[in-house]
């Protein structure tokens, strides 16, 4: 009989497929908004907002000052664009030991029995940071739900993303599990076939309501918390790292926005091996509405977060 051998990149795909199953709101946000992080001061990289300005009126036919009186009828405004930053300042990873004996005599599997608890521990690593980060933010509409009615509250976050500009397209509702139950009670909810993929994204979809193309539900969030926004509201940004050149097997690999590496030696001194599986996770919110106006009408200070409205129980 041949003997057959783990292969590293087959293991480091096969556990970007798992991860890809395994991953609810990464999916939803936008991934890999700034780029390759090589070379990056910092390791930070910067995401260009544009400017936001607004119209003016003047009357018709009206006065012309001459120039001792003033600069003319037009008045110019300042283009001032922002950035948001995105650092890669966290390493999510998981690690075990596999003893000699627990090799030899308890695993039969070794993708199944290792690496699958390892990459959904690190998965939920993943998106425990993005949930954080949504979690913390200052938003410019905080809605507390009507459980008598919840579709009320989704049209007020629709108008809400209306009012502040938001592209119609590619908005979702992500609710804890208190927020999913009231949802679910709701005889405006449009519910959505559940069958024919295995994917997260599919299983999370409780149904459709008052112009959100999806309401998805994650357990990560507090039960009773509930966000409506566009997909590039949140930015999450994943790395895989380098391999190094001591691993004994190893693959550094990328997919569809997904990275991971997984690293496996030997420690002799304890007779067992050593499984690491990690991503490097940086993530940010997008702010960019309107902020305040100076004497002369020029926007001054920082933007507000306009591009997801926050929705709690009372």
């Amino acid at each position: 009989m041949a003997h057959e051998f783990l292969k590293a990149t087959r293991i480091a795909s096969s556990a970007l497929g798992l991860l890809e199953r395994e991953i609810v709101v990464p999916g939803l946000v936008w991934r890999d908004a700034a780029g390759d992080f090589s070379g990056a001061e910092g390791d930070t990289i910067s995401i260009r907002v544009p400017a936001r300005t607004q119209a003016r009126k003047r009357t018709l036919r009206g006065a012309r000052p001459t120039a001792s009186e003033g600069n003319g009828i037009i008045t110019m405004d300042e283009l001032t664009e922002h950035k948001v930053d995105v650092t890669l300042d966290t390493a999510v990873y998981n690690a075990v030991a596999i003893t000699d004996e627990q090799l030899a005599l308890d695993i039969t599997n070794f993708g199944a029995q290792v690496l699958a608890p390892q990459v959904r521990a690190v998965a939920e690593g993943v998106e425990d940071e993005i949930i954080n980060e949504m979690v913390s933010a200052t938003y410019a509409t905080t809605l507390t739900l009507d459980e008598t009615d919840p579709y009320n509250t989704a049209v007020d976050a629709n108008t809400a993303l209306n009012k502040a500009n938001v592209p119609r397209t590619e908005r979702a509702m992500l609710v804890g599990a208190d927020l999913e139950g009231v949802f679910l009670k709701s005889e405006h909810l449009n519910r959505v076939d559940q069958s024919g993929s295995d994917s997260a994204l599919r299983d999370a979809r409780i149904g459709r309501i008052a112009g959100f193309g999806d309401i998805y539900v994650s357990n990560g969030l507090p039960a009773n918390v509930g966000f409506a926004f566009h997909k590039t509201a949140f930015v999450l940004s994943m790395r895989s790292p380098s391999v190094p050149d001591g691993a004994t097997y190893g693959s550094s690999q990328s997919y569809e926005g997904l990275a991971m590496r997984w690293i496996k030696d030997y420690d002799f001194r304890n007779v067992q091996d050593r499984s690491l599986l990690d991503v490097y996770v940086g993530t940010n919110i997008v702010a960019d509405g309107p902020r305040a106006l100076d004497g002369e009408g020029n926007p001054t200070g920082d933007p507000t977060f306009v591009r997801a409205v926050k929705i709690t129980m009372s």
